[in-house]
């Protein structure tokens, strides 16, 4: 049975612990105000963005000189995964499940014989994928000591793939990021990028019209394309960001309100047997006394 000093600094330490996940789950509430209104605000403006790619895309399909950011190389033989996760901890299994996703469609792919190739962004991401394909992760993208994530950091990442896009190193590209849906819930999304497709009927069921719409290109195709894809690219790699920022103080917020929560059962259980340890003592030593009393 552990000593009264024993109980006592358990409870002192399990206090300190409690105030300390009290104080993240404030500040992770704190930005998620913030977080939470700039994935929120993103939505219309990427979702437009996809939608008029998709529409590009059908239209464009049976064009000789498609982009091929727009339709892809016409091959499937090398994929590039990128998962966004943190690049901090203490948020449940937020980062994990983008690890899992990641590492199943990895496996399924490769088993069907394909290249996988891998970008991570964020640091939990890297590390974990790290550990269970680090054959092929080609590198991994940490913002950490960043207080926000700029358009710019996404520009730069979507250059980077564009650029492997032209020298032929991937044909289709697939994002993997948790879409955040409250503060209690994060879905963890696989998003085609290259090539893009149409979304499901069921999503949208005026989208089939609109894809089936001739557009007519000003100044020239060529132009327009080549500044619209890699902005389209760009927008929803930052959407994912934005989406995944959010959902991370969400999930850090929910895991250090349990964490709070159980640290103050943790102390009301460690109190009460501190309270019967000492109260067993007490007794123990007025038993001592009196049958010392009666011996004399």
């Amino acid at each position: 049975m552990p000593s009264l000093k024993d109980l006592r600094g358990r409870i002192n330490s399990v206090k300190s612990t409690q105030k300390i996940t009290s104080a993240m789950k404030m500040v992770a509430a704190s930005k998620l105000r913030r977080a939470q209104s700039q994935a929120e605000a993103a939505r219309p403006y990427a979702e437009r963005m996809q939608r008029m790619v998709a529409a590009l895309t059908a239209s464009a399909a049976n064009l000789p000189n498609a982009p091929e950011l727009l339709v892809g190389t016409g091959r499937d033989r090398t994929h590039l995964l990128i998962a966004v996760t943190a690049d901090r901890g203490l948020a449940g299994a937020f980062n994990a499940n983008v690890g899992r996703a990641t590492r199943t469609l990895a496996r399924r792919l490769q088993s069907e014989g394909k290249t996988v190739k891998i970008i991570t962004v964020g640091r939990k991401g890297r590390d974990y994928l790290r550990r269970d394909l680090p054959d092929m992760l080609l590198e991994g993208i940490s913002f950490a000591g960043r207080k926000s994530i700029g358009f710019e950091d996404a520009h730069a990442l979507g250059a980077r793939v564009t650029e492997m896009l032209r020298h032929g190193e991937f044909d289709v590209c697939t994002l993997i990021y948790n879409r955040f849906v409250s503060v209690m819930s994060q879905i963890v999304t696989e998003q085609p990028l290259i090539p893009a497709v149409l979304p499901d009927a069921e999503e949208n069921t005026s989208l089939p019209t609109r894809a089936q719409a001739v557009y007519e290109f000003e100044p020239d195709e060529e132009t327009l394309l080549a500044r619209l894809l890699p902005q389209s690219l760009a927008v929803q790699l930052y959407r994912a960001m934005l989406e995944s920022q959010a959902g991370e103080h969400g999930a850090r917020m929910t895991a250090m309100d349990n964490a709070t929560r159980n640290a103050g059962k943790m102390i009301q259980r460690l109190t009460l047997n501190y309270n019967r340890t000492r109260q067993a003592n007490i007794t123990k030593e007025l038993i001592e006394i009196i049958s010392g009393a009666e011996a004399l």
